[in-house]
């Protein structure tokens, strides 16, 4: 697994971020434009990708300032260019959603006794060979961050003992703002509660269609986004996969009726089979890499598959990985302390 260390201002952890995978990101990006053209009929229109890049770069430095100065970092530290570096913080924005979707990741949070957070990763594009674990001393916080193929954030954990997961719903229209995975580094940089984290992700500008699950401590929330819109969902245990849950939104939801099938039962195994202790690391691991939570790979670039499992625990500053297939991977822990 590849571990980096990012500290200093935005720019130095940028650099640091780039300089330890700069040869992985630059065959990344030599195959097939960072593997989109793979996911698509045609080639993407050289062109209106960058016009894209343009305008979602200028949302995120007007709303997350310190965050573009750490992708012009990026891009210095890997020899790359910089919308080559704001592309990989895109790519799902630039490719555009597809209705038709086998997984896009099981989410689940209980924050009874002991606080947990867990979840699948499921993504199309073959991208558990570009898995880093970035341990970042952010403006506010130190924090625990997956990252996947040079982003500054996916999924993670802080020292003040917010985890933050997320998930794919689809709906709305998408349009140039913060990418919902930079959204989350922004949250874990900066939130010191489950409270604060609602705050700040119902503030900003999001340029596509999520669905956050924040637990800490003593609650857990679920904060959908449909355009400039949110509703909050709450509870001591919440599960969400690929729909929306919350009844105003549900009649907007975009997904095909067999992805919906799909996201439904996986959201019903969760339930049906309960989260465990946030201690009982076995009865995680066993969910996490059962069927139907665990979305196999039938061999397609195009189709999402798990990628990824991980788990994080709020109260102690862990992240749990099992990268690849969780059924057969090797379990890798870091804490923040």
């Amino acid at each position: 697994m590849t571990h980096i260390e990012l500290a200093g201002g935005p720019r130095e952890r940028g650099l640091a971020h780039g300089r330890a995978i700069a040869e992985r990101l630059r065959a990344f990006l030599d195959d097939a434009l960072a593997r989109l053209d793979h996911l698509t009929d045609r080639p993407l229109d050289r062109r209106a990708v960058r016009l894209a890049i343009t305008a979602h770069s200028k949302a995120v430095a007007e709303a997350l300032p310190d965050l573009a100065e750490e992708i012009d970092g990026l891009a210095a530290g890997a020899g790359i260019d910089l919308d080559e570096a704001w592309l990989l913080q895109l790519r799902r924005e630039l490719l555009g959603y597809s209705r038709i979707t086998a997984g896009d990741c099981t989410t689940y949070a209980s924050a009874r006794g002991r606080p947990v957070l867990a979840q699948t990763v499921d993504l199309n594009g073959n991208l558990d060979d570009q898995i880093a674990v970035l341990a970042v001393s952010g403006p506010r916080h130190r924090s625990l961050v997956l990252s996947f193929g040079g982003l500054l954030g996916y999924l993670g954990v802080n020292d003040a003992g917010v985890a933050v997961g997320l998930n794919l719903v689809i709906g709305g229209t998408w349009k140039p703002g913060v990418p919902p995975y930079l959204a989350i580094r922004h949250v874990l940089d900066n939130a010191d509660s489950v409270d604060q984290a609602v705050e700040i992700l119902s503030g900003l500008r999001l340029a596509s269609s999520r669905s956050f699950t924040v637990c800490g401590a003593d609650r857990a929330a679920c904060v959908e986004a449909l355009g400039t819109e949110r509703r909050l969902l709450e509870g001591p245990e919440l599960v969400h996969t690929n729909h929306f849950l919350h009844p105003d939104f549900a009649v907007h939801d975009e997904i095909h009726v067999f992805a919906k099938n799909s996201s439904k039962r996986r959201l019903e195994a969760v339930h049906t089979a309960g989260i465990p202790d946030a201690d009982d690391v076995e009865g995680h691991h066993r969910l996490l890499a059962g069927r139907p939570v665990n979305v196999p790979d039938n061999g397609d670039i195009r189709r999402e598959r798990t990628v990824a499992a991980a788990m994080l625990r709020p109260d102690t500053g862990e992240l749990r990985l099992w990268p690849g297939d969780p059924a057969t991977a090797k379990e890798h822990l870091w804490a923040l302390r």
